[in-house]
């Protein structure tokens, strides 16, 4: 059992800089100086003198798997998602003479089940915007149109030949009472002398009047950037990164399993236990 004591850094002597100069060996008795106050866990066994500052993981996960009789309450939630360490925005771009091109991934969705560990609800995807040319060195943003590569289309990109063409149709309102209004088809074709590849993006917006083409040739250099961006990204799209953690925690694992038969259990047995 761990006892946790809050003490005022009035009442406690002063940290010997020397004894913290290495990573502490016993975590279990450890103080964390906050500003004026101070955290002391303390241990049933007797700890180390040595150590006197706790080695902060900042590469744990935000969220723990919980046991089957932990309640996901809406409290859980909103402390969970303060303790998300900071969102960072990335992308890349290609500016020519005609249009710029810029792609930007979008990470997956979780959502919670009854166990208490997460499943991807939605898979990410990589939102590719062009915008035309206003001037020299200038693009018309208002005017971007937008295409989002899905999975399978990312893994057609890549496979890509240099002499090679594939073509995406989306419909946003594809099952809806607006179907067929927007229809938006991506071609990526081989340039003439091989050098490279086009992006053509053709839009038709029936509901707000808009149909515009804007193209943009990609050097062999830069198609290459895109494809290694494409593979590294892929698996974090899958939400598989995640499962990187877990892995190493055997004890998390075997808990979700007996909590749901799709990862083990009788009813999911692995191919290599029967």
């Amino acid at each position: 059992m761990l006892r946790l004591q809050w003490l005022s850094s009035s009442l406690l002597p002063p940290l010997n800089p020397e004894l913290c100069a290495q990573p502490c060996k016993n975590p279990r008795r450890c103080r964390f100086n906050s500003s004026r106050q101070l955290f002391t866990l303390t241990a049933t066994r007797k700890p180390s003198p040595k150590c006197q500052y706790a080695s902060w993981n900042t590469q744990q996960p935000a969220f723990e798997p919980a046991s089957q009789t932990d309640s996901y309450s809406p409290q859980t939630r909103a402390g969970a998602a303060a303790a998300l360490p900071p969102r960072f925005f990335v992308g890349h771009s290609i500016y020519k003479g005609k249009a710029a091109l810029s792609i930007e991934p979008r990470p997956p969705e979780f959502t919670p089940i009854d166990s208490g560990a997460f499943k991807v609800s939605r898979q990410g995807f990589v939102m590719l915007q062009l915008a035309p040319a206003a001037g020299v060195r200038q693009y018309d943003w208002s005017r971007k149109q937008v295409f989002s590569l899905s999975l399978t289309e990312l893994g057609s990109l890549v496979a890509l030949g240099p002499r090679e063409s594939c073509e995406f149709f989306h419909d946003p309102y594809k099952g809806k009472s607006d179907e067929g209004k927007v229809r938006k088809i991506l071609k990526v074709e081989p340039l003439p002398d091989g050098s490279g590849h086009f992006f053509n993006l053709s839009v038709q917006n029936k509901l707000i009047n808009v149909d515009e083409s804007i193209y943009i040739p990609i050097t062999k250099a830069e198609y290459t950037v895109l494809v290694e961006a494409f593979k590294f990204i892929l698996p974090h799209l899958m939400g598989w990164h995640t499962i990187a953690n877990t892995m190493m925690r055997p004890e998390d694992s075997s808990r979700v399993n007996n909590a749901n038969p799709r990862y083990g259990g009788e009813s999911g047995d692995f191919e290599w236990s029967r």
